[in-house]
């Protein structure tokens, strides 16, 4: 169904927020800080950040998306959004994270500086859903509410008694927006048999953490319910810079309380409405949840990678890299990542944090980092580590340009297994080629370019008492990194 502005072009197109912050470790082993789950193509064959971008397109009315982060992922975002076609992408970047109400005020103080009336559709970046268009149907009922003043949530329908959610109890419908109805109050996470009876009674929708308003309601809002907030937000707007293509909020951005929308206004408004939605929405929160949303064969079992199968039931079972065989197990997970694998019970699914809570302690750094680590020339990746020395696969996208750098604990081998790459060493400037290598002293100034159209692929073997990856002095950064 077209939105609205399509036929009323004198009204704002809706700009699609899209908050990228969490880190997904219920997912783990496959999501972790470094790399979380809304990066990963977990339910398609594309990144979850780039699938949510994607329903809301410029063919139907919505103007280029605005995507809060924090600084790590900010490159790994903008090219996974350039490759899919997003254009026009605002990257906004947070000094710190704090929850979805100031990710929110921020980007609508922004958006407020060219048009107060402009709605703003909030969507978590690593949600699935099933039926695009039943989603912009609920979208087109919830712009007429959002430019009547209203704080729009959607509510999903619900299909089982499920406890992980929170719900909102349907109130009383709103006045000439059909489909659109207030909100009777929100309802934190029940017991079992409380959301049976929400099952049955009818009322009660999950709360997917989608909204939609104008720019001047949530500012009002704010004012009224969390004026601290927006007072810190304000100030760290106006103090922002601009950082390559990114939009990099000032420090005061930290001053404010890290808080849910939901708790910040949402709950307290008297302006709370909701539109009921089927859609086949999920929050992909676990394992368990991907097994709900995957491909069953005929035995319930959903297999990703290099997977073998023998007498199993009711399994989800994926593969990053080994071969993974599953012998005689049922409503079990197993998921092996190159460097980690999990096992349990489907009915764990939401136990995960407590292992990944263990890692931490023990600081583990498979906790929080993948084996392969991604950069804005391209990533790397360890392949074998013993004592002094250490050895990577580095790969540099054509035209990519590490820092002009120095090490004051290690020496380090370069040698090209694909492509060319341009060496700056100390005065020199090599060219060296496939099968060719080049030696970089502890202390020298080097940088590493790929001046080709193809990947550079390259073999690091770096030698020294110390390996860590903080033993690095940039001397000039093209990617504005200290």
């Amino acid at each position: 169904l077209p939105l609205p502005v399509r036929s009323m072009p004198d009204l704002p197109r809706i700009v699609p927020v899209i908050l990228s912050g969490g880190s997904g470790t219920r997912l783990w082993p496959a999501s972790r800080e470094s790399y979380p789950k809304q990066l990963l193509p977990l339910v398609s064959n594309r990144p979850m950040i780039v699938e949510t971008a994607l329903r809301a397109p410029a063919s139907a009315g919505f103007a280029p998306p605005v995507v809060v982060s924090n600084e790590a992922h900010r490159f790994i975002i903008a090219e996974q959004l350039r490759e899919a076609g997003v254009a026009g992408t605002r990257i906004v970047l947070e000094p710190a994270g704090r929850n979805s109400a100031p990710a929110i005020g921020a980007a609508a103080v922004l958006v407020a500086e060219e048009d107060p009336a402009t709605p703003l559709w909030m969507m978590a970046a690593d949600a699935a859903i099933a039926d695009v268009a039943a989603l912009h149907r609920a979208v087109a009922i919830g712009a007429a509410a959002a430019r009547e003043g209203r704080i729009v949530t959607f509510g999903m329908t619900p299909t089982a008694p499920e406890t992980g959610y929170g719900y909102i109890e349907k109130g009383a419908p709103l006045a000439g927006i059909e489909g659109a109805f207030a909100v009777a109050r929100f309802v934190e996470k029940p017991d079992a048999a409380t959301a049976s009876q929400y099952l049955a009674g009818g009322r009660h929708l999950w709360n997917s953490g989608m909204f939609l308003f104008t720019a001047a309601t949530l500012i009002a809002e704010l004012e009224r319910h969390a004026p601290d907030l927006l007072a810190a937000v304000r100030r760290s707007v106006a103090e922002r810079t601009t950082d390559l293509d990114f939009i990099r909020l000032g420090a005061a951005f930290k001053d404010s309380p890290s808080i849910s929308l939901d708790y910040a206004v949402a709950e307290k408004t008297d302006r709370a409405a909701v539109v009921p939605a089927a859609i086949g929405w999920s929050d992909v929160g676990s394992w368990a949840a991907l097994w709900e949303l995957g491909n069953r064969d005929a035995a319930g079992n959903v297999a990703v990678g290099d997977v073998l199968l023998e007498d199993a039931r009711n399994c989800y079972v994926r593969s990053q890299g080994p071969l993974v065989a599953v012998l005689g197990l049922e409503d079990a997970v197993v998921v092996a990542d190159e460097d980690s694998v999990l096992a349990m019970p489907r009915s764990r699914a939401q136990d995960v944090k407590r292992i990944v809570d263990r890692l931490k302690a023990a600081k583990r750094k498979e906790a929080s980092e993948h084996r392969r680590m991604y950069r804005p020339w391209g990533f790397y990746e360890g392949l074998i580590t013993g004592e002094r020395f250490q050895v990577k696969r580095i790969v540099v996208r054509p035209g990519g340009r590490l820092s002009l750098q120095k090490h004051f604990h290690r020496a380090e081998h370069w040698v090209v297994v694909n492509g060319t790459a341009l060496v700056t060493r100390d005065a020199e400037t090599l060219m060296v080629r496939e099968n060719e290598s080049v030696y970089l002293p502890l202390g020298c100034v080097h940088r590493l370019e790929n001046p080709g159209k193809i990947p550079l692929v390259l073999i690091e073997v770096q030698s020294g008492p110390y390996l860590g990856e903080d033993d690095i002095v940039r001397i000039e950064d093209v990617y504005g990194r200290g």
